[in-house]
């Protein structure tokens, strides 16, 4: 499966951006998919995840409470909605694709950049 993510910009603290990310190719609805975040000089984490069929999730405790992860198979698309964003969330955010895994991801797509000011 191929991944692009899109949806970055520059907002303010406070503020709210929901990226999206389209795959192409059958076997989305068969891929657990996740949301992975780089700030500048750190390690890429995994920051939001959703098994294949949206049964189940997981949001990393630095988001939990502001971020919400979603799909919708129909469209190839899984999305992350950002709320109340902090200038800490400020990253490049990337979404990657798995069969078997909900926290190990082996195909990534480009990242989208989003900057929170303050």
């Amino acid at each position: 499966v191929q991944l692009q993510a899109f949806g970055g910009g520059l907002v303010q603290a406070g503020g709210s951006l929901r990226l999206s990310c389209a795959a192409s190719g059958r076997s989305f609805s068969t891929n657990h998919m996740g949301w992975f975040r780089q700030a500048p000089g750190k390690e890429r984490d995994l920051i939001a995840a959703i098994s294949w069929n949206g049964g189940n999730t997981y949001v990393a405790d630095s988001v939990k409470g502001r971020f919400t992860i979603s799909r919708d198979n129909a469209k190839n698309t899984v999305y992350l909605q950002m709320n109340s964003l902090k200038p800490e969330d400020t990253a490049v955010y990337y979404c990657a694709a798995d069969r078997d895994s909900l926290y190990d991801y082996h195909s990534w797509g480009q990242g989208t950049l989003v900057t929170v000011s303050s």
